[in-house]
């Protein structure tokens, strides 16, 4: 194929920064990154993060900017076809797809979510969100999703999902319908701002909370950042005697992490009247040693920054030859880590731990923090009402900005491979995604199905297609000459060492990353003792089986299939062996 110039494009470098930023700042950075930061502890996990964002998150994110604008260049705005057209391989075309498959299927299940945030914005606003506890939150959450059973999701009222759930898919189909500039562009430039500003309003009020409750002079902001940031514990272990084996063992209590002062000199105090306590200092070595730790924080450095999502690949290809990549990729990652860190990570912990105290959250994941907690805390709150609409509004912008971008790259594909025009890939494209969103929708109880295509979806093929391209870009392109793709119209160079790290580091973390998890979450091994304890997500489709993890598994599948025979003829039949750019 000739050489050509994009069918559509950015009106602007801010266009193209808001909508990447936007299509990375996303629930993961309220909801997902709090959740997981709790679940391990705060300030070691903020280490592992950090280090996975330098060795994974801003390489890959610069090689997906330069390789998708050289595949732009070349006529080609879908991920099968830019990895087929710059490696000038067939079998690239195939892996392509993966890119397809990762933000269509996540979209099938993220737009309910999505749904979830506004219902939620709207009946706060409305008051329908007075709780006293975190049961009676648990419990309006539980109905309005229809955990109960299946089915049960599917309701019209304004306590329930379904309302909502057609307006956001129709929303988010009727701006993607509009092209690049137009739909995507325009909606991320006004969504953006208004987020960041409704996120630093709630950041202000979270971080005036004080001390909610003088009862519980453990229980307030101060304590939750420590909790967040401190890389050192404090942890309560009781002694246990194992008569058979004839030894004693030490184990760390469920609720004995202590944070701050006050609840340190009474851990003190307590395990000095007790003999079977004893308060331990953990420090970041120790946690860091944690294996589960670190697939945690590469796995969120993928959802946080869209890389390894086939996402960024497609959204550069629209940018014309001179752009700047290095530039513009280093802006909305530094935007995606503000809302990250700076807001999400200081507003939704500090905030549980005020109200709850360490305990309450220790361990919580990110639906449990979002939709159980964080109501109770804001009905609670002065001016609850207001800044509960606040911030689920704020979770509902942060989604569609992201839903969008997953619409993107399917809909590139289909024009390519169908060779058919954007009110036809969208009908196509939004038939396919609203027979995955019925499906996951209907099978709500336990929210089995989205909880299993996520697993999959996100641990395995977000780190396979991450690997692929960052090989391409290190190896079969070279990091010389894929250095001279990124800084080709750049303000600023990548540092010199990158190409180290893009060349061996990279690969090498991603590969240990995934082996980690197949060792441990689908072999079912340990790496603290010799047990074999096999995920719940193995145990649901070999050992005690489970139609609707093997459904959801199936619509996968079947939806991999589809792209692949898609794939397998259209234009990419037609790709040329790849030129190589003139400097």
């Amino acid at each position: 194929m000739t050489s050509q110039a994009p069918k559509e494009s950015w009106n602007s470098r801010l266009g193209i920064i808001l909508a990447v930023a936007g299509s990375a700042v996303g629930l993961g950075n309220f909801l997902r990154f709090p959740g997981l930061a709790a679940q391990y502890g705060g300030g070691a996990f903020m280490i592992a993060y950090l280090v996975a964002l330098c060795l994974i998150g801003l390489p890959i994110c610069w090689a997906e900017w330069a390789i998708g604008r050289a595949g732009g260049q070349r006529g080609f705005n879908s991920c099968p076809g830019i990895l087929g057209i710059i490696t000038g391989k067939r079998k690239f075309r195939y892996l392509g797809v993966i890119g397809v498959i990762i933000p269509v299927v996540i979209y099938m299940y993220y737009v309910y979510i999505e749904a979830w945030c506004l219902g939620y914005a709207l009946n706060f606003a409305s008051g329908n969100m007075k709780f006293d506890t975190v049961d009676k939150a648990t419990n309006f959450w539980m109905t309005f999703i229809g955990i109960a059973e299946d089915g049960a999701a599917v309701g019209f009222g304004w306590q329930q999902v379904g309302g909502f759930l057609l307006f956001v898919f129709a929303l988010n189909f009727f701006l993607i319908y509009r092209g690049i500039s137009k739909g995507i562009e325009l909606f991320c430039r006004y969504a953006m701002p208004t987020l960041l500003v409704l996120a630093v309003i709630i950041l202000i009020r979270v971080l005036t909370l004080g001390t909610p409750d003088y009862t519980h002079p453990g229980r307030s902001v101060s304590n939750g950042l420590g909790y967040m940031w401190n890389p050192t514990k404090m942890v309560l272990f009781e002694k246990t005697a194992e008569p058979s084996a004839g030894k004693e063992t030490w184990t760390a209590l469920p609720d004995g992490e202590v944070v701050g002062k006050t609840m340190i000199a009474a851990a003190k105090a307590k395990a000095a009247d007790d003999p079977n306590l004893e308060l331990r200092s953990l420090n970041m070595f120790n946690q860091l040693s944690n294996p589960q730790l670190w697939l945690a924080a590469a796995g969120q450095i993928f959802f946080s920054l869209s890389v390894g999502f086939g996402v960024i690949i497609t959204y550069s290809s629209y940018l014309k030859k001179n752009d700047d990549v290095v530039l513009s990729g280093l802006a909305a990652t530094s935007t995606n880590e503000l809302c990250e860190v700076g807001l999400g990570g200081l507003i939704t912990l500090p905030a549980g731990v005020a109200f709850l105290g360490v305990a309450g959250v220790a361990g919580m994941g990110t639906f449990d923090l979002g939709f159980r907690v964080l109501p109770m805390i804001f009905s609670e709150m002065w001016g609850g009402q207001f800044f509960g609409f606040a911030f689920f509004f704020l979770l509902f912008l942060a989604a569609v900005t992201s839903s969008l971008s997953m619409l993107q790259p399917g809909i590139a594909f289909l024009e390519e491979a169908m060779k058919i025009n954007r009110k036809q890939s969208v009908a196509i494209l939004g038939f396919v995604t609203a027979m995955g969103c019925a499906f996951v929708v209907y099978f709500s109880k336990d929210v089995k199905a989205l909880d299993t295509i996520d697993f999959w979806i996100n641990n395995l093929f977000m780190v396979t297609l991450a690997l692929v391209e960052i090989i391409i870009f290190g190896w079969i392109i070279g990091t010389d000459e894929g250095f001279k793709l990124a800084h080709r119209g750049a303000a600023i160079r990548i540092p010199n060492f990158f190409k180290f790290v893009m060349k061996y580091v990279s690969p090498a973390f991603l590969i240990i990353i995934f082996g980690s998890w197949f060792y441990s979450q689908v072999l079912g091994f340990s790496f603290t003792d010799e047990g074999r304890n096999y995920s719940s997500y193995i145990v649901d489709l070999f050992i005690e089986p489970n139609k609707t993890a093997w459904y959801s598994v199936g619509l996968i599948t079947l939806t991999a299939g589809f792209l692949l025979l898609l794939t397998a003829g259209g234009a990419f039949s037609k790709q040329s062996k790849p030129k190589k750019e003139e400097q």
